[in-house]
């Protein structure tokens, strides 16, 4: 067997005692070892990291900006490679794969040009006699250290979500991806390497959930931004005391179809949200909700599109749903369809798995209590139920602990400005689903999490203010 596959620290590669292996969900095959930081390299990379921010903030916006532009570039010319490693440790099909290396690329890109934006602005301060003759400007400078903590199930572009903006903002960053796919994490650090990044600045360190945990709570940590589990982010501000802390937890995305919406469309926008990598995605539509007079209709049209999707391995381009995770997720949505059914819900289509294969599952006669409503599922699950009125659809969508983003199909725009005075997500979608371009604000409110990503948004997220204030010596005081 070869070897475990270095980590990186300050641009040096470590190995170490301790490993993982990354498997293929697919099938369960061993597709690398990967070495596995401890707590003494992580305290390392800490040290370094301090060292790399201090050079990261004395670079010109303009090298800042360069370096970005040319990882974008390495990107691009290892899509193939990128692609293949996704398909094999998160178990994508490999045209998501592609799409996600094209977005990892677009991101630091837009990345790129977000670091030549870091200006400031001039504040007027002379609006009382005290601040007559001074003038103050605000500016943006880094927090440092930004950790970021990512999942596995867009290995490639959530790193560059946080890589990107946190070395745009000329900061260090430290990166800690989930051990279950951390290739591509890997990988990318080799590119922010080559791409002239300073060494010291760059860490990517697939490691414990208890080393993980202490390096969360380090103080010299300026930032944690954190993409997961509720449970476990929440946890983890906790831990990172007075840390700022940005957390993305997803959600159980809704859509409302109102009876003038073209329902075919509706229906297909539905079927690739709800299904799209085995339901693994942060906005995955989850709760749909359909007005009576177009329910039948738009249930068989669900329905039918979930039975066309063909589910196996994702490496056959006539896949359409690659496996989930593991075992052990799949098992976990299993048993949560399991208990709806029991407790009355209908299940019009799936509910069956084949190790981590999952059929694509339609519930109907669910309650807001059942599991399959209440929590995210993140599985290849979605329910449907039938409403009257539009502040009923509007109410039962806001009936959630989470925020994240909300859809409606509709051609009325009373109904969209209603929908979005009154929603409780983060991002309200006319007449689509799952909806995600790389340069806009992406985030939630309540157990979907804090603060918002998109370069631009991150940046904010990843500095801290200071105001300079001069007073005309001429003037007095």
């Amino acid at each position: 067997m070869d070897p475990p596959r270095p980590f990186i620290i300050g641009g040096e590669r470590r190995t170490s005692s301790r490993a993982a292996d990354v498997i293929f969900p697919y099938d369960g095959s061993t597709v690398a070892r990967v070495a596995l930081a401890g707590a003494g390299d992580m305290d390392d990379a800490v040290r370094s990291a301090g060292t790399g921010a201090a050079e990261m903030a004395r670079l010109s916006s303009g090298a800042r900006s360069a370096v970005l532009e040319r990882m974008a570039s390495l990107i691009e010319a290892c899509a193939d490679r990128f692609a293949e490693t996704i398909v094999l440790e998160a178990g994508k099909t490999t045209s998501m794969a592609r799409t996600e290396v094209d977005r990892a690329a677009a991101t630091l890109r837009i990345a790129s040009e977000e670091a030549r934006r870091l200006g400031g602005e001039i504040v007027d301060l002379d609006w009382t006699r005290s601040g007559e003759g001074c003038i103050g400007v605000y500016r943006r400078f880094p927090v440092g250290i930004v950790l970021a903590i990512t999942p596995f199930n867009f290995p490639l572009s959530t790193v560059c979500h946080k890589l990107g903006p946190a070395l745009a903002a000329g900061n260090a960053v430290i990166v800690r991806p989930s051990t279950k796919a951390p290739l591509s994490a890997l990988a990318l650090g080799e590119c922010a390497l080559e791409a002239g990044c300073p060494s010291a600045a760059v860490s990517v360190v697939p490691s414990s959930t208890g080393d993980a945990e202490r390096l969360a709570g380090d103080p010299r940590i300026g930032l944690l931004s954190f993409t997961g589990s509720p449970e476990v982010g929440w946890h983890l501000k906790g831990v990172a005391g007075r840390t700022r802390v940005t957390l993305e937890h997803g959600g159980n995305a809704s859509v409302i179809i109102e009876p003038d919406a073209d329902l075919a469309r509706a229906a297909e926008r539905c079927v690739q949200g709800g299904f799209a990598n085995a339901g693994q995605v942060c906005l995955s539509v989850q709760r749909i909700f359909l007005h009576v007079s177009v329910y039948d209709e738009g249930l068989g049209l669900i329905v039918d599109g979930a039975r066309e999707l063909t589910v196996g391995d994702p490496r056959d381009h006539a896949t359409g749903i690659g496996p989930m995770i593991s075992e052990a997720a799949a098992g976990a949505a299993e048993t949560a369809v399991r208990e709806a059914i029991d407790a009355g819900a209908r299940c019009e289509c799936g509910g069956t798995r084949q190790g981590t294969l999952f059929a694509p599952t339609v519930l109907t006669e669910t309650d807001s209590s059942m599991r399959v409503n209440a929590e995210e599922i993140f599985a290849p699950v979605i329910t449907i139920t039938p409403y009257d009125g539009f502040d009923e659809a509007l109410t039962l969508a806001n009936a959630s602990p989470f925020g994240l983003q909300q859809s409606i199909f509709t051609r009325d725009i009373g109904s969209v400005a209603r929908a979005f005075g009154q929603s409780h997500a983060g991002t309200v979608i006319v007449n689509d689903t799952a909806f995600r371009v790389d340069q806009m604000p992406y985030g939630g409110s309540g157990a979907s999490g804090l603060g918002r990503e998109g370069p631009r948004y991150a940046i904010d997220e990843m500095t801290e203010s200071r105001l300079l204030v001069t007073r005309d010596p001429d003037l007095g005081s």
